[in-house]
């Protein structure tokens, strides 16, 4: 059959990516047309995202790509990190730069959300883990700093249906990016519009939920004719990224969900599929979430702090001049003393400290470990404090999901680690398959060749994972890090 091109934008925290998927009726060849760096822009004390920027550079890549698969180009869709947002007011007008998630905002928001709403009463209308970084506690800031500006909101996009709003004009919600808000309810698949007014929130700017797959329109004329695309359609694939990771895991038809990912990036998110959202008391304890999958079914799973801790250190090494690679670090961790110091990646004073060296250091110290020194002594702990992370995340995903996990799947950019994936695989005593590092596009990509009409099944969108990524087998070994406890704080 003739080669069908497939546009995915990719955004992830620290870069985004227009990436083509070529179809060749079995499996799909990617290949990277434009990449383009993103992260928080400090602005008057503030964290904003450069959407326009953003936006920009998407047009970029839509240009490219028409030049060079021009009428074989089918569709396009967006996925993007979760729980952020922009808002409209009626004339189409961006109301205010929308805030990146780690902004200072938020910070206390689960205690003043609970005062007015109790915590096992949020979790039954949402399903979600408690982080002040969810939009719900973004609205919440919204309303304590600035309730002008969501009097005139007419519209809520989260970032992916924005992007999609830009491509053809769609004001909708798509399923899984939705679920990331802590006010999807996870058995009705609808607003939580009652706990909303609790919190004296308006409603009225909530679009319509699709599932994913949905085709959206058609490129607004404007855009069609200043990129060179024409008759290029718009759908909305699992707009949450982990969702389209999950949708490329190359696991086995086995008939039984007998494997875990993780998606390993900035954020480490581990996780099973399962048909219902788990929502007893347990799950409020073990502050599970359950966000939405890409099959309309959901993720049982935990967002870890993740290579966030590696990404900070590089950096703050970087400022003192020592330019490593991730490979040079992966080497001086290699020589490091093992299991020497250990940290809780979600420890609140990781999430976006002025040094993340020092506040590993200062952990050590509050907990009475030794204080890891060196550059590989750091990268050491912050690598064994994951997989440790992971080893315990996998207990309580297995105990609420009633199934045991024979293999974790890896994708993400995390999978090019193997030192992470070994230890992640010792401490876990499960084989551990790593890749495809694209997982995220592939997802995205296949399940638009599913709203073609290309691919029937979710099975079938699995063999095409299989038979479209490259992937490397981790066997565990006997290691003293899967007797190793997290410490207590």
């Amino acid at each position: 059959m003739p080669q069908r091109a497939y546009l995915a934008i990719d955004l992830g925290a620290e870069s985004g990516r227009v990436i083509a998927g070529l179809w060749n009726g079995k499996t799909l060849r990617l290949e990277e047309v434009h990449r383009f760096p993103n992260g928080p822009v400090p602005l008057a004390g503030s964290l904003r995202w450069d959407v326009l920027r953003l936006w920009a550079e998407i047009q970029n890549g839509l240009t490219l790509a028409a030049r060079k698969y021009g009428k074989s180009i089918v569709s396009v869709g967006a996925d993007t990190w979760g729980v952020d947002f922009v808002l409209l007011n009626k004339q189409d007008e961006m109301l205010g730069q929308p805030f990146h998630y780690r902004d200072a905002r938020t910070r206390g928001g689960l205690e003043r959300a609970f005062r007015k709403v109790p915590r096992a009463e949020i979790f039954a209308q949402s399903g979600l883990q408690f982080m002040e970084l969810n939009s719900l506690y973004q609205l919440l800031a919204w309303q304590q700093h600035s309730p002008a500006i969501l009097d005139a909101a007419d519209c809520l996009l989260f970032m992916p249906d924005f992007f999609h709003w830009c491509l053809c004009g769609s004001r909708v919600a798509e399923f899984t990016i939705a679920s990331t808000s802590q006010f999807l309810h996870p058995l009705k698949r609808d607003w939580s519009l009652a706990m909303l007014r609790k919190f004296g929130l308006p409603t009225h700017f909530l679009q319509k939920i699709v599932p994913p797959g949905t085709e959206l329109g058609f490129l607004r004329q404007s855009l069609a004719e200043r990129t060179g695309l024409s008759g290029v359609k718009v759908v909305a694939p699992p707009a949450h990224d982990t969702a389209s990771a999950v949708a490329g895991v190359p696991a086995a038809n086995t008939g039984r969900p007998n494997w875990a990912f993780l998606s390993s990036g900035t954020w480490s998110i581990l996780g099973v599929e399962v048909q219902n959202a788990a929502l007893g008391p347990r799950a409020l304890e073990l502050d599970v979430t359950n966000e939405g999958g890409p099959g309309g079914n959901y993720l049982l799973m935990r967002n870890i702090m993740g290579l966030w801790l590696v990404q900070q250190c590089k950096r703050s090494f970087d400022a003192r001049g020592k330019n490593y690679t991730y490979a040079q670090l992966d080497s001086m961790a290699a020589k490091a003393p093992p299991l020497r110091s250990i940290v809780n990646p979600d420890d609140a004073r990781f999430l976006n400290p002025p040094d993340m060296p020092a506040a590993i250091q200062d952990y050590c110290r509050d907990t009475k470990q030794p204080v890891p020194k060196t550059h590989g002594e750091l990268i050491r702990c912050a690598y064994e404090s994951l997989a440790l992370k992971y080893k315990q995340v996998l207990g309580c995903i297995e105990e609420l999901g009633g199934e045991p996990v024979e293999i974790i799947h890896i994708v993400g950019g995390g999978s090019q680690s193997a030192m992470l994936n070994q230890f992640t695989a010792d401490a876990c005593q499960r084989p551990v398959v790593a890749g495809p590092v694209e997982a995220t596009a592939l997802g995205n990509l296949l399940i638009q060749v599913r709203a073609s009409g290309e691919i029937s099944s979710s099975s079938e969108i699995r063999e095409a994972a299989r038979k479209s990524s490259q992937v490397t087998h981790y066997e565990p070994a006997k290691s003293s890090l899967n007797n190793r406890p997290l410490p207590a704080v």
